[in-house]
Parts: C-alpha cells; sequence; structure tokens
C-alpha cells in the first residue's frame, strides 16, 4: 500500500525530521563550544597547567600565525596527498583481492591464515621495516598506510561478497549466468552500500599509516607537526596539530558521506 508524499501526516514526519536533525547539530555545537569554554576557563586559572594542556586561545592564534604564513596549508596538502592515495591504493587493491578470494574457494582457504595472521599484527610496529624496504619519504608512507589499511579491506570485503543471499545466487545461476555475470550483477551492486561504509572505516586507517610514516621519517606533514611540537616542548603545536588532523579526517568522511547519501537517493530515485 502507498500513501501520497503530499498528505499532511507525511509532511508533518518530514519537518519532525528535520527538526530533529537540527537538535541534534545544535547540541553538537553547544557541547562543542562548553567543552572548549571549560578547557580556557581552567588554563586561566590555573588548574590546568597551560605546559602540559596549553588552551584554545593559544592554540588559535598559533593557527592563525601558521595560516597566515602559508606554512600549515603545505603540511596539510602533503599529508592529504599521502592519505587519499593510501586510501584509494589500499581499497582498491584489497576490493580486488577479495573479489580473487570470492572467485577462487581453494586460494581463499590457502590465504585465510595468512590474512588472519596478517590482520592481528600491529602493523604500525612493522612501520620501521616497511619505510626501509620501499624508502623514506612520500613513497614509503603511503605504502604504509596501504599496508594498514589492505588487510581489513580484504576480510571485511570477501566477508560481504560470501554473505550475499544464497538464493539469489542459485536463481541467478539456474538461469546460466557465469561466475563473472553474478559478480557484476549481484556481488558488486549488492554490495556498494557496505563498501562505502567500509571506506569511511579506512579513511582512519589511511591516517594512522600516514601520521606513523610522518613520524619517523617525514619533515612535512601533520604528523611531523605532532611530534615536533613533542620534542621541542611546544604543546600549542601539538594540540593544533591534532585538531588540524582531526578536521581533515572528518571533512574526509563527510565526503564519503555525501557520496554515499548520493548512492543512495540514485537508487530510491531508479526504484520510484
Amino acid at each position: 500500500m502507498k500513501f501520497s508524499t503530499s498528505s499532511d501526516a507525511y509532511k508533518k514526519y518530514l519537518r519532525d525530521l528535520k527538526i530533529n536533525k537540527i537538535k541534534i547539530i545544535i547540541i553538537q555545537i553547544l557541547l562543542l563550544v562548553t567543552f572548549l569554554l571549560v578547557w580556557e576557563i581552567l588554563a586561566d586559572k590555573d588548574i590546568i597547567s597551560t605546559f602540559l594542556f596549553s588552551k584554545p586561545s593559544d592554540i588559535y592564534n598559533l593557527f592563525i600565525t601558521y595560516t597566515s604564513s602559508g606554512v600549515l596549508y603545505k603540511h596539510i596538502y602533503i599529508s592529504v596527498y599521502e592519505t587519499v592515495i593510501g586510501l584509494v591504493i589500499g581499497s582498491v587493491l584489497g576490493i580486488i583481492i577479495a573479489i580473487m578470494l570470492w572467485w577462487s574457494e581453494f586460494l581463499s582457504k590457502v590465504l585465510d591464515p595468512f590474512l588472519v595472521v596478517l590482520n592481528a599484527l600491529p602493523k604500525t610496529a612493522l612501520a620501521p621495516i616497511i619505510i626501509v624496504w620501499v624508502g623514506a619519504g612520500v613513497k614509503g608512507i603511503i605504502v604504509t598506510a596501504i599496508a594498514i589499511s589492505i588487510v581489513i579491506t580484504i576480510l571485511s570485503a570477501y566477508n560481504y561478497f560470501v554473505n550475499v543471499d544464497e538464493e539469489k545466487v542459485k536463481m541467478l545461476k539456474s538461469f546460466g549466468a557465469t561466475k563473472f555475470q553474478i559478480l557484476v550483477k549481484l556481488i558488486l551492486p549488492g554490495n556498494i552500500g557496505n563498501l562505502i561504509n567500509l571506506t569511511k572505516i579506512n579513511i582512519g586507517m589511511a591516517w594512522v599509516g600516514v601520521i606513523v610514516g610522518e613520524f619517523l621519517v617525514s619533515r612535512y606533514g601533520i604528523g611531523y607537526l605532532i611530534v615536533y611540537g613533542s620534542q621541542v616542548f611546544k604543546l600549542d603545536v601539538v594540540m593544533m596539530g591534532v585538531f588540524v588532523l582531526a578536521v581533515c579526517a572528518w571533512a574526509m568522511y563527510e565526503i564519503v558521506n555525501l557520496i554515499e547519501k548520493y548512492y543512495y537517493y540514485r537508487r530510491r530515485k531508479v526504484k520510484g
């Protein structure tokens, strides 16, 4: 049974939905502002040490100084570039390998214990070895980001592929569909939403790899700013780097979120 999108009940539902979203945004902003105000007051009253924790006003002033000189933009550009490349390569390569595992049950059984062990390893601890193998600089940092995201991509994507509705697979086989047709007509289209969510997870994984790599070898990037500030005991620089990192990661997440919303909007439009 269908109901009219012009009905009063439907309009009220949409209005309530919009009001609820606005309430959530307002509460989120209030929580952030309250946190910053409390932090500033505690620092001004010497209840917390500005040497150890800095304070929002000092961080803001430092941010203005770094942006005015253009230095911060260079650090952000390098880190975002490394993260995006690591994210794209790690996600695409991981999905391709997951497809190969889905295609060949024999291959998946052979590689399963190795993937489990690789997933259990603390890959950030392997970053120095990866950088020695690949080389210092941007290339080594990108490979570190790929190494951290690729295993979780393989395991998650493969799990999505093998858990597609078996009845649908049998139905396609009964019509004589080849394995490739099942892949492109059912497996991949049926998991677009899951793969988008996996990309959201990989954003955090890629950033971890990039920051760890920049801690070790880079002279530029947000990770370099953070480690430099800690080495010279300039906590303002450290906290500014952390805030900039949080904003960059959030911005990338929101971009993927918009892509996801557009995908679901298009799907609903096609279905009518």
